[in-house]
């Protein structure tokens, strides 16, 4: 396949777009793998979707010999919202940039992930059973998928995850972990003129609390907290009543995981007329380079010098994936084997054309080999 091919190919998927909230968008996706593998040795496992979200796709291949499977994993929803490629991010070819919602994070590198797996089951290549997962929520957080995500790890001897490639195409061996966190806060109204010393304000709790949440950022250790979303009150002459906000938090350990959240959890009002409620976790667990990561990383890299390729894996990054939850069970994960790019949840995002045989390549070596 020409890199023309590859790019017209892969053009098709960027153009449907797919956020998380729009399951018509992603069952569309959904639809395409299912097409794309339709007259070959695959199965193919449909899995219905819930709580309003998208269905999942699994397919299975490879030899039936009784051994722990090999995993890939990609999520075909994106963070932006339907319209983007009619107005901000067409999708567009420049120069060797393929433009388009999602073309990085991670449409790119499920579609080259999934022509590896064609091609390692047309040729009946695999030493293992072959899992391909295809999920419709991992922009929120994966509540729909993590169980099925679970399990599959539960079940391999490996998972390879497509997020896209990191620093010129460096491959993901380590996460932090992905707390998210829900503050609600009510106090008591009253005429911000006439009755101000009676109003309890719900927004003044709520600034001493994120203030002491931000406070908790120790970047010695790893730990990041921040509070990008806020609201509250109803009229500017009425003291505030209500307020809500929600915190991030990441981490590089499990015990910094836990000891956050309790934390977090345990946050006690500043003024105890006003009433505090939190809810939320640490969703993601860190992705700790283990040993067992480590030496899996060195057969990547093995298989990458016999296609000509010298591949390296970056610091742990502070962004989640579904390889935190596999890697949380001990079963060795490699992340970031996507297409390489840049621009990730933005309207810059592109894919480098140039870098979709390689990666294939990689994905077809490890199949193979693992």
């Amino acid at each position: 396949m020409t890199h023309a091919d590859a790019a017209a190919a892969l053009s098709v998927w960027v153009a449907l777009e797919s956020p998380t909230s729009h399951p018509a968008g992603v069952n569309g996706m959904m639809d395409l793998v299912a097409k794309e593998v339709a007259g070959l040795p695959i199965a193919v496992e449909r899995i219905a979707g819930r709580d309003g979200l998208g269905d999942m796709v699994m397919l299975r291949a490879g030899l039936d010999n009784g051994q722990p499977a090999v995993a890939v994993m990609s999520h075909l929803d994106t963070v932006h919202p339907v319209g983007t490629s009619s107005k901000d991010l067409p999708v567009r070819i420049e120069g060797d940039r393929l433009y388009g919602p999602g073309v990085y994070d991670m449409k790119g590198g499920a579609w080259l992930a999934l022509q590896a797996f064609k091609d390692v089951a047309r040729a009946g290549s695999a030493k293992r059973p072959m899992m391909f997962l295809f999920t419709p929520d991992e922009e929120i957080g994966s509540p729909t998928s993590r169980g099925v995500i679970e399990e599959i790890g539960r079940g391999s001897t490996a998972v390879l995850v497509t997020e896209p490639a990191r620093q010129g195409g460096r491959i993901v061996t380590a996460r932090k972990g992905v707390g998210r966190f829900e503050v609600r806060l009510e106090g008591r109204p009253a005429h911000s003129g006439s009755r101000h010393a009676d109003g309890r304000s719900a927004i003044r709790e709520a600034a001493h609390q994120i203030l002491a949440i931000e406070a908790m950022t120790d970047y010695a250790r790893g730990i990041t907290t921040s509070v990008a979303l806020i609201g509250g009150g109803t009229a500017a002459n009425v003291i505030p009543q209500h307020a809500w906000f929600s915190v991030d938090c990441r981490v590089t350990t499990l015990a910094d995981g836990a000891m956050m959240e309790q934390r977090i959890l345990g946050l006690k009002a500043h003024d105890p007329e006003v009433t505090i409620r939190i809810t939320g976790g640490m969703n993601r667990p860190p992705y700790e380079k283990s040993a067992a990561v480590a030496e899996l990383f060195e057969t990547a890299r093995g298989v990458a010098a016999g296609i000509g390729l010298d591949l390296q894996d970056c610091p742990m990054t502070g962004g989640g994936s579904d390889g935190n939850f596999t890697a949380a069970l001990g079963v060795p994960t490699l992340d970031g084997l996507g297409i390489d790019g840049d621009g990730a949840h933005t309207l810059q995002e592109y894919a480098l054309i140039s870098s979709i045989a390689p990666r294939r390549a990689l994905m077809k070596g490890l199949l193979e080999t693992i």
